[in-house]
């Protein structure tokens, strides 16, 4: 993998950007989010340092006040403090910056979904962004059914779950729309394990439509993954790589990014075994 070009970072962050960066790499981002994030993290050791606090300082609320320091100095780009989850989860992770300070329920509706998030990060493994991002999805659904008394779930039914999705999904994006879908069956599933519903209704939930032709292939035949591996140069370095890479996607199907993360100290040659970090950190 090519090296991210160094960005100078002062400050009370400073002795934490190599591992930050190495981090990063193993979780698949590639070189040009290394080199924004590595200046956001510049961005915010100099903050830090005008503000005269140390990173155990680094609460949410502080993270806040620097990401609007930065839309207030006219930046563009990695402007929440969601830009920032890489880099907290990291320092969170050493024991450095304290942990995410709890939401703060706003009635019924906000109260579930807060139990819903926390299942999701803790025990289906998602990453707080991903959980996030599952929960803005659904949040809509949820408060359908917010009444002066609370949440109003009897009334969850297939019609109800068909309807929202009839009526959000046109107005989204394929991608958007997929992953409204994949959250509202994880809610059910939630809400039937807690005993909210008497059963899952995660199989009323109909699919979005997706062309045929409209992404990858399903898989290559046997000939052209033979053809394929063939075509490396094996007498160079980069065929040997080359021919490495496309062997574990091929027989161990792993994801771009988990092989991206590879490295020689994650091979046990005698064991024959692969140390491999998938989505969630895991």
């Amino acid at each position: 993998m090519a090296d991210v070009p160094t960005v100078e970072v002062s400050g009370p962050l400073g002795p934490f950007v190599a591992g930050f960066v190495d981090d990063m790499r193993r979780q698949g981002f590639g070189p040009v989010a290394v080199r924004k994030h590595t200046g956001l993290v510049a961005g915010l050791s100099g903050w830090l340092m005008t503000e005269d606090l140390a990173p155990a300082g680094l609460s949410s609320e502080v993270a806040e006040r620097f990401c609007a320091a930065r839309r207030e100095a006219g930046h563009t780009y990695l402007l929440t403090v969601k830009a920032l989850d890489p880099l907290l989860g990291y320092l969170r992770g050493l024991g450095v910056a304290p942990l995410a300070s709890p939401p703060v329920c706003a009635g019924p509706a906000e109260e579930l979904l807060s139990r819903f998030r926390r299942y999701l990060e803790q025990e289906r493994g998602l990453v707080p962004a991903a959980a996030r991002g599952y929960v803005d999805k659904v949040r809509p659904f949820v408060v359908r059914f917010d009444a002066p008394d609370g949440l109003e779930l009897r009334r969850v039914d297939a019609a109800e779950v068909r309807g929202f999705v009839v009526d959000v999904c046109p107005r989204l994006g394929r991608r958007s729309a997929q992953l409204t879908v994949v959250a509202l069956r994880s809610l059910l599933r939630f809400l039937h394990l807690n005993g909210s519903l008497d059963r899952s209704l995660a199989g009323a939930v109909p699919s979005v439509f997706a062309p045929r032709l409209s992404g990858l292939p399903k898989r290559l035949e046997a000939g052209q993954v033979q053809a394929l591996l063939a075509s490396c140069d094996t007498a160079t370095t980069t065929g040997a790589r080359d021919l490495a890479i496309l062997t574990v996607l091929a027989r161990l199907g792993l994801r771009a990014a988990e092989v991206a993360g590879l490295s020689l100290e994650d091979v046990d040659w005698r064991a024959g075994e692969l140390v491999v970090r998938g989505k969630g950190g895991r």
